[in-house]
Formats: C-alpha cells, sequence, structure tokens
C-alpha cells in the first residue's frame, strides 16, 4: 500500500535504538527522508547508514532535548535541509522504581524530558509546518498514560500528560491543515523489557526460554487479547498510517497498539 508520503521529511526524536529506530525506518521505507535523532553519534549515524543501505534517505542530528539549548541545537539541524512536515516525538526515559523509591527529584527529572521535551519540539517545529499549511504531531504515549500500574508513578503520570497536551495540540491547531494524535503502545518487546522480562523471570521460576517467560508475563502481569507482547514494527506501522494523508479526518486521537490490554469500550 502506498501511503503517499514520498517527498516528505519527517524528524523522528530518540530514533537512534529501540522503537524510534523502528519508526524512522518504516517511514523512509515510505519514500519519507528521515532526520535521524540521538545523542550518542556512532548510533544515531548507523541508523542513518542503515535507512540508506536499504535505499532510503536520511542524515543525522544531536542533542539533548532536556534543555532548552540542547532542543534548539537538534530544530536547527533539522530545519537545515528544509521544512519538517511530520514531527515524532518519542524520545524519553524511565526506570523501574515504585512510590517508596522514586525521590521529588526523579519526578522533575522524568517528566522534564518525557514531557517537556515534548512541547519543547512543537514549539520549534510546529510553526514552520503551518508556514506549509499541513503537518503531522505524533506523540508517542502509552496505556500506563490511561491504565497505571502501582508501580513507575511519575512515568506513568508522564503519559497521561503526553496524551493530554496532544489533544490540547490538535484544539489549537484547529484549520491549520496539521492534526496532533497519539499513539499509545502497550507492551512492547525491545531489548530493555527483555532484560526486565529475565530478571522477573529469575524471581518467579519461569525458566530461560525467552517465549515462555514472554507467555508467563502476558498472563500474570499484561493481560491481553493477542497473549503476547508487541513488537516495535506494529507501532511504527501506527505512526506511518498517523502521518499519512489517510489520516487527515484523525484528530486529537489516541490509537492504542497493546492487543486490548486497555479495556475500553
Amino acid at each position: 500500500m502506498d501511503f503517499k508520503l514520498a517527498g516528505r521529511r519527517a524528524l523522528v526524536t530518540g530514533s537512534s535504538a529501540g522503537l524510534g529506530e523502528a519508526i524512522a525506518i518504516m517511514l523512509a521505507g515510505e519514500g519519507v527522508h528521515v532526520v535521524v535523532h540521538g545523542r550518542n553519534e556512532d548510533r544515531t549515524r548507523a541508523v542513518v547508514q542503515r535507512i540508506i543501505d536499504t535505499g532510503g534517505t536520511a542524515e543525522a542530528v544531536l542533542g539533548d532535548l532536556a534543555t532548552d539549548e540542547g532542543a534548539d541545537q537538534v530544530a536547527d539541524q533539522a530545519l537545515a535541509g528544509g521544512p519538517v512536515h511530520i514531527l515524532v516525538n518519542n524520545a524519553g526515559f524511565y526506570a523501574h522504581t515504585s512510590w517508596s523509591n522514586t525521590t521529588s527529584q526523579d519526578w522533575l527529572e522524568v517528566y522534564n524530558v518525557n514531557v517537556v521535551s515534548y512541547v519543547r519540539m512543537v514549539q520549534r517545529i510546529v510553526p514552520t509546518m503551518k508556514l506549509q499549511g499541513w503537518g503531522r504531531v505524533i506523540n508517542i504515549g502509552g496505556g500506563l498514560g490511561i491504565q497505571p500500574i502501582n508501580d513507575l508513578p511519575h512515568y506513568n503520570a508522564t503519559l497521561a500528560a503526553r496524551h493530554n497536551m496532544s489533544v490540547s495540540l490538535a484544539r489549537q491547531l484547529s484549520g491549520t491543515g496539521i492534526t496532533s494524535n497519539v499513539v499509545a503502545p502497550g507492551a512492547i518487546m525491545n531489548p530493555g523489557v527483555e532484560q526486565w522480562l529475565r530478571q522477573e523471570a529469575a524471581l518467579k521460576g519461569w525458566g530461560a526460554d525467552l517465549e515462555e517467560m514472554e507467555r508467563n508475563a502476558v498472563k500474570v502481569l499484561v493481560p491481553n487479547d493477542a497473549g503476547r507482547f508487541g513488537r516495535q514494527d506494529e507501532v511504527a506501522a501506527a505512526v506511518v498510517y498517523l502521518a499519512s494523508p489517510y489520516a487527515d479526518y484523525v484528530s486529537g486521537a489516541v490509537l492504542r497498539v497493546d492487543a486490548g490490554t486497555v479495556r475500553s469500550t
């Protein structure tokens, strides 16, 4: 299927690894010129080279979005080569902590990286989209922003903030040709999740086979209708859809990619 994205330019934050990398690669496969962002130069340039080796076009930008200066640097680099039509806010982090060992400073740091960094890029990129009369802001949220768990309280809260700000932005952009939407993944298998899964498996006696660990974790921790964890490409495909002209009529939406982990009518 042709998503009619050839010739567009996209900035994907936090795309030097993991989900961001998967999103960047899938967008590039649709003919999008991808601006790959990261803080580690070697990893960022490796993703760019991977895209080029498979026939796509990409460039690298470096900078820390947790500061205004870093966001300025990233935006300036990204816009130097032309307008950015698609902004995918993906960069973020969390630590596996709970209420008892998450300090107030932890809350501030996670909120700055996971929410304010998104705001920084919106403020720097969206004004240039308005000049074009078309654009896409796609914020990566998560099911924990809708259905929080007892652990990761600061992370849960930042996901909820991402969802809220995305809808507010959609209302602000009414009539501009720019949409703002959220892709909310559920439990997605990646290297960090696999490491966490192996730690949990050792504590719970789930054995050493990864597929068995995954089945047990789904039953006990993240029950869903698919009976498995999601894969990064499944989330990336949702981003590609929202970036495309086929999603012109989708505004202020939260597209859950979680196999029904979050129960809603």
